[in-house]
């Protein structure tokens, strides 16, 4: 008996403009979302294999006691200035051109897992936010109860996020509004004079035991007349960088996931390692580095420090320019960035 075919179909946001040329939209394979043009669903005897080896670098992470450094208090929030600040593991306050931003909130201990380092202000205390971007469903990621925070100190705010999110904004939020977008697809937002687009990433989807791979991954470029800002979310490496250059151009700035990738069995095909990480922003031609994804929450088997001394080791080469390792709460304004 032959084995049926599997069905596939490609799907969008038909109420959002395109902008890659010839894009039939994200392909569905079998009701999954495909990572580009094949189905990625992760190997349960690789993390069986995982949680059986032994970590070779067992007593060195044991002994590694890194944290990253905390500057507290909430000045950022209400200065005038454009700005990054890095709020932990892959949560971001952004201010450009006015408009403000948080990505992919995170602002309490996970189920599981305790957050390894503080935030530089209280929860409540992040207000007047007009949008949050979520880039995937990954419970460090989306997190029901930050965004039950960020949506009651912020009546008014608004979420972008990947296709097939809303139900799980909605648990949060009966009435939050938002925007689903498929990759390469621009949100119609106001004010128009920022542009917010949703980018491929080489990543997957589950939060229960029936849900894999249905809701879609991606990252985010926020593009101005004057800068071009590149949230890649999670993602291993992969062909769609180039894809993302080609599509948009050099990037001013590139917020990078460097952590997690430990084993490489396990991970390589959805976390990006720090020298992935920098061959991925040297496609992208980009201006600043700025990492994340590490140092916050313990989710693999490298030491908590490794990712940001193997960047400066990197940078210390000549490969890569503009790397800026934020303390957590240190604001870095977008005009000394490029």
């Amino acid at each position: 008996m032959q084995n049926k075919a599997p069905k596939t179909r490609h799907i969008n946001n038909p109420k959002l403009e395109t902008v890659k040329p010839g894009y039939k939209g994200n392909k569905l394979i079998n009701n999954q979302f495909a990572n580009g043009d094949e189905l990625y669903t992760p190997d349960f005897s690789n993390v069986l294999r995982w949680k059986l080896s032994a970590n070779p670098q067992k007593a060195e992470k044991k002994s590694d006691t890194f944290t990253p450094r905390v500057v507290t208090g909430n000045s950022f929030l209400t200065s005038d200035e454009d700005m990054v600040v890095w709020l932990g593991h892959a949560t971001f306050f952004i201010r450009i051109q006015g408009i403000t931003f948080l990505t992919d909130p995170i602002l309490y201990d996970l189920p599981l897992m305790k957050r390894r380092v503080g935030l530089p202000c209280a929860p409540d205390e992040l207000q007047n936010i007009d949008f949050v971007l979520l880039s995937h469903a990954h419970r460090d990621h989306l997190d029901t109860d930050s965004l039950q925070t960020v949506c009651r100190n912020n009546p008014a705010v608004k979420v972008l996020a990947p296709l097939c999110a809303g139900p799980l904004i909605r648990s949060a939020s009966k009435h939050l509004p938002y925007q689903e977008a498929g990759w390469y697809q621009r949100y119609d937002i106001t004010p128009d004079h920022l542009e917010i687009y949703f980018t491929p990433a080489s990543h997957w989807h589950r939060r229960g035991l029936f849900d894999m791979n249905k809701v879609l991954w991606g990252g985010f470029i926020i593009k101005t007349k004057e800068q071009t800002l590149y949230f890649a979310g999670d993602t291993g490496f992969n062909g769609h960088f180039e894809e993302i250059e080609e599509t948009f151009g050099p990037m001013d700035v590139c917020i990078m996931p460097v952590g997690a990738y430990k084993p490489s069995f396990l991970m390589q095909r959805s976390h990006l390692n720090p020298h992935e990480a920098v061959r991925a922003y040297n496609i992208l031609r980009g201006g600043t580095f700025i990492p994340m994804h590490y140092g916050t929450f313990d989710l693999s088997d490298e030491p908590a420090s490794e990712p940001v001394r193997l960047l400066e080791q990197i940078a210390a080469t000549g490969l890569m320019s503009g790397l800026k390792i934020p303390a957590i709460g240190e604001p870095l304004l977008l005009r000394n960035l490029s």
